[in-house]
């Protein structure tokens, strides 16, 4: 399996936009090229988050001659980062070669090239290949895609120079895509979805190589690799009502993901309000609505490698 940015089927978890794909397995049948225009669409529509992250971490960091993105996908965020850090050297770490491909395109279009580089490969042992150490690690979702999270992290730490500062995107909220009560089926359909997705994250967790059970505190986690300093801000997405095309075709993918991935948890009556919901010619779906929005939060835990 691929550790960069697999598709996972819910927002409880927050793995949205180009880091949705990060949880399929059996990545070898998929068609990585086709895919790419998507992901880039996604985190185009996440941009904000990043861009308010970006700011926090430039009052928070060294300035950093190399940032590493470990899981970049098609390199939206990490020609973000170029963009935020104009004197640093950018590499995009990816499984999926078609993905760095498309990320390499986008560096170029917007004048980043001589300063963007790509290293394509497994995480983490794949920053081993890196040049020089990072003076910033950007791992946005990359990390509970490995069984033993806390080894991860250490492979994370060891990649960092001196003063480097590792910044982890996990957590947050669970997204929201609508009201309450949708008019149509029982109202609280999202939050009944969380708790079917939930148990899909604690099976697909189980089932990885190596799997490690671990207390979630993130801070206290990147302590015990030797890391110092933590600190730990939240970012809010929100994208209001009437939601624009791109934002409404996000959540079309979303909930056609979930319907696959943990329909069959729903009683029948949520079937159903599901699949009108996705069923484009119902004046009920979220293809027509006018009611349709994207709210979730998204929380950036940071720490420092010691001199």
């Amino acid at each position: 399996m691929t550790h960069a940015h697999r598709q996972h089927h819910d927002d409880s978890h927050q793995h949205d936009d180009s880091h949705q794909h990060r949880h399929q397995h059996g990545h070898t049948d998929i068609d990585w090229a086709e895919m790419a225009p998507r992901l880039e669409a996604q985190a185009e529509l996440f941009e904000p988050v990043y861009e308010q992250a970006m700011a926090w971490l430039a009052g928070e960091v060294r300035e950093p001659g190399l940032i590493v993105d470990a899981g970049s996908g098609p390199g939206v965020v990490a020609c973000l980062f170029a963009e935020a850090f104009p004197e640093a050297r950018v590499v995009a770490v990816d499984g999926a070669e078609p993905l760095l491909e498309r990320a390499r395109a986008r560096a170029e279009r917007l004048g980043f090239g001589d300063r963007f580089g790509t290293l394509h490969g497994e995480l983490p042992g794949v920053l081993e290949e890196l040049e020089h150490p990072a003076g910033l690690l950007w791992a946005s979702r990359s990390l509970h895609h490995l069984g033993d999270q806390r080894a991860g992290l250490a492979a994370f730490a060891g990649r960092l120079a001196p003063g480097g500062t590792l910044a982890l995107l996990e957590g947050g909220l669970p997204a929201r895509y609508l009201p309450r009560d949708l008019g149509i089926g029982r109202p609280g359909l999202q939050a009944r979805l969380d708790v079917l997705e939930e148990q899909w994250f604690a099976r697909m967790r189980a089932e990885l190589p190596g799997s490690v059970a671990e207390t979630e505190d993130w801070p206290a986690l990147m302590a015990a690799v030797g890391l110092k300093r933590a600190g730990t801000r939240s970012f809010l997405l929100d994208v209001s009502a009437p939601a624009p095309e791109a934002a409404r075709a996000y959540v079309v993918d979303s909930l056609a993901r979930l319907r696959d991935a943990v329909g069959d948890g729903l009683d029948a009556e949520d079937r159903a309000t599901l699949d009108r919901l996705l069923d484009p010619s119902d004046p009920a779906s979220v293809h027509r609505r006018s009611d349709v929005f994207v709210l979730a939060a998204y929380t950036v835990h940071t720490a420092v490698k010691p001199d």
